[in-house]
């Protein structure tokens, strides 16, 4: 592995906290300029939790006797990823306080438009049992591989593909909540007139929807608990993005390619019948993701760039991107994949 590739893992790591320190400064400003408040107790765990795994990534880099990029990159990933969520979702809460006209009508008309039959996928899902089971397990996924990449990855040296990862989700997600703002919407349900029996399926991710929305638009709901905020965005869908970025960087770990196939193709046969999501919102989540991947393997490039530039060169680079190109060189020579 060469220094300069070394070092832009670094730089791209450090590049992370330009994105999260704005989309925090934003949430900042608009609780002050908005009736919204956070419980400070719901955001004391996890902020809690980001910051010991921030310290341990940092003293752990910092230290020369205990540096292990290991650790500096799966703890470092997974507090900004943690950060990124923490910021976002009450900041989704708030961007729905808008209060725009609902596009529920529009969006069924584009899934018609496009000869997609959204009754009909459900109709199918309805009548097989075995399948409802596999919809609940894949929409939850979401959660469970947000958190896994940064281990995978870490343990298997992709350092460079994991803050790519991380940069492409907060970029995905700050454009699905500013994209939310304009096109409000509950979901495909409430606009077909389906309901489904609650014995045979229950849609949680639609109903959570259901639940809150409606109070954050008529000014019901303005304190916020963290612990207890759910996903309310409809278009674009999160979780269709989500799926795009996970199989993306999962994908450059050979042997995780069919099972990370496999729970992402799930995730999103899941997303429109457990989320209550058009099908134009999957459509529109997907495309959300595969811009973020560009701009973030676009930045990725740009500081590769600057790393093996003969300034930076000469000069070693900044002492904690030299740090870190040092300690990773130290490691067993596997070549970060793109």
């Amino acid at each position: 592995m060469t220094q300069p590739r070394a070092s832009a893992a670094w730089r791209l790591f450090s590049f992370n906290w330009l994105p999260i320190g704005v989309m925090a400064a934003a949430l900042a400003l608009t609780l002050a300029l908005t009736g919204f408040s956070i419980k400070p107790a719901s955001i004391l765990i996890p902020l809690g939790a980001a910051a010991i795994y921030v310290g341990v990534a940092y003293y752990n880099m910092c230290v020369p006797q205990r540096r292990d990029p290991m650790v500096v990159f799966v703890l470092g990933s997974t507090a900004q990823l943690v950060l990124v969520t923490l910021i976002m979702t009450p900041m989704s809460y708030i961007a729905a306080a808008a209060g725009l006209p609902m596009a529920d009508a529009s969006l069924d008309y584009l899934d018609r438009a496009l000869g997609l039959d959204w009754r009909g996928y459900f109709s199918f899902v309805y009548a097989r049992p075995q399948l409802i089971a596999g919809v609940v397990l894949g929409y939850g996924m979401i959660g469970w591989l947000v958190f896994g990449i940064p281990v995978v990855l870490g343990m298997t040296r992709r350092y460079r593909r994991l803050q790519e990862f991380t940069l492409a989700f907060a970029l995905a997600l700050i454009a699905t909540t500013i994209i939310s703002i304009f096109v409000p919407a509950l979901g495909a349900y409430d606009q077909l007139g389906i309901k489904p029996d609650p014995a045979v399926l229950t849609p949680g991710g639609y109903l959570d929807t259901v639940r809150d929305l409606p109070l954050v638009r008529d000014g019901s709901l303005r304190e916020l608990d963290i612990s207890k905020l759910v996903g309310i965005v409809t278009f674009p869908s999160f979780h269709a993005a989500a799926a795009v970025l996970y199989l993306w960087a999962l994908w450059s770990v050979w042997w995780l390619r069919p099972l990370a196939l496999i729970a992402n193709a799930a995730m999103l046969m899941a997303t429109p019948i457990d989320g209550g999501h058009y099908f134009v919102d999957v459509i529109a989540g997907i495309a959300v993701a595969l811009l973020a991947i560009i701009a973030a393997l676009r930045i990725g490039e740009r500081l590769v760039e600057q790393a093996a530039s003969p300034t930076a060169a000469a000069v070693g680079g900044p002492a904690p991107v030299a740090a870190a190109g040092e300690a990773i060189e130290g490691i067993e020579a596997v070549e970060i994949v793109k």
